[in-house]
């Protein structure tokens, strides 16, 4: 649903499979919620009766999915859509506390005969939480990704104050900036955007183009804008 508690899956579906992006990094997509079904009917126009990652998966895309949060009424956790073919999917808890689950999904993708491994990422609210999130990823990576391998993370980084940069950096990890334009495109609110909270970081590659699709249709349908990254093996 929207920021105006409207339906809008149908339309972010649509949305998503005009992008034409080899890779589609989700957070907070709906396994399932009971209370939100009962309100829309169950029909082609209505609450979709598959998870939301399958339904918002554009024809010939495969789909990993892991739960992050369960609630009394559903579940919800982090996706990726893609046009190349998935490896083992991996989930790794990198909740900081009761209050808030968080997880990463990590999907190696075989494209053109390399290894590219993603990780989508969505990071807590406060800042030294995500600090301790950033250093647990960061373990994570050295433990089951390997050195040389090409990595994009890509999410919700709830980064206000652009303070992560540098110990992504210090992991090895660059925020991908655009060649030119804005180096920091915003995406949040969708209405009237002014941080860049979402973001990808990355190794083994480098940024081509950036570029935030922007618009009426875009704002009623998530508080954040996508950001669309061309990137390129190094």
């Amino acid at each position: 649903m929207g920021p105006r508690k409207r339906l809008e899956i149908h339309n972010l579906g649509l949305g998503v499979e005009a992008l034409k992006a080899d890779l589609v990094f989700l957070q907070e997509v709906r396994l399932f919620n009971h209370r939100h079904a009962k309100d829309f009917d169950h029909t082609y126009f209505g609450w979709p009766e598959e998870g939301q990652a399958e339904f918002l998966a554009p024809e010939g895309y495969e789909v990993a999915y892991r739960t992050n949060a369960v609630t009394k009424d559903g579940e919800h956790g982090n996706a990726l859509l893609s046009r190349w073919r998935l490896g083992e999917i991996g989930h790794h808890d990198v909740s900081d506390h009761r209050f808030e689950q968080r997880g990463l999904l990590h999907v190696p993708v075989q494209w053109n005969g390399v290894e590219v491994h993603t990780v989508v990422a969505h990071l807590g609210l406060m800042h030294g939480g995500r600090v301790r999130q950033v250093q647990r990823f960061a373990d994570y990576i050295a433990a089951e990704i390997p050195p040389d391998a090409p990595l994009v993370i890509a999410g919700d980084f709830n980064d206000w104050s652009e303070k992560l940069d540098t110990p992504m950096h210090k992991h090895g990890l660059r925020r991908a900036q655009p060649p030119h334009g804005r180096p920091r495109p915003p995406t949040f609110p969708s209405s009237f955007p002014l941080f860049a909270l979402d973001r990808v970081y990355m190794r083994g590659l480098r940024c081509a183009a950036m570029q935030v699709p922007r618009g009426p249709a875009w704002a009623r349908m998530s508080d954040h804008l996508p950001l669309v990254v061309e990137l390129e093996l190094e």
